[in-house]
């Protein structure tokens, strides 16, 4: 039986609270802090400052950049009685986080690679590439 002179006592997370609305009560605030992404800086006052967003430099992205331009992707394959090594030669079609897509304008075939084989890329050609913190391309250097 409920006394008229004593608070309703609520019990939450195991813990008891005398007056205390529970949670679903009309009136219940929680003094819950925002959620902040790890390493997020924030004001004295405690203000969330959204960091800037930059794609990070993987070789997909630098490809995704350099869509439409030749290139030369050198290639191993481990443990192939037929050939360790191949070269193929296309135009940057897509690029995936496990795959790059190229076409041969000689033939037009489309060629999925596989990342996990590519050892590296030429490309005859200036390359698009936007270093992470760095808006646009960064001057060319003189060499």
């Amino acid at each position: 039986m409920y006394n008229q002179g004593v608070p309703p006592v609520n019990f939450m997370n195991g813990v008891r609270y005398p007056g205390v609305p529970s949670r679903g009560t009309a009136g219940y605030t929680a003094n819950i802090p925002p959620q902040v992404p790890s390493g997020s800086p924030m004001t004295p006052g405690g203000t969330v400052v959204p960091a800037p967003q930059f794609e990070q430099s993987y070789v997909e992205n630098i490809l995704r950049l350099n869509l439409g331009k030749q290139g030369t992707f050198y290639m191993t394959y481990e443990n192939n009685s037929q050939w360790n090594a191949k070269v193929f030669t296309g135009v940057v079609e897509a690029a995936g986080r496990d795959h790059i897509i190229i076409s041969e304008r000689s033939t037009g075939r489309r060629i999925i690679l596989l990342m996990v084989n590519l050892d590296y890329v030429v490309f005859d050609e200036p390359l698009h590439y936007q270093y992470p913190g760095v808006i646009g391309n960064p001057p060319p250097t003189g060499r």
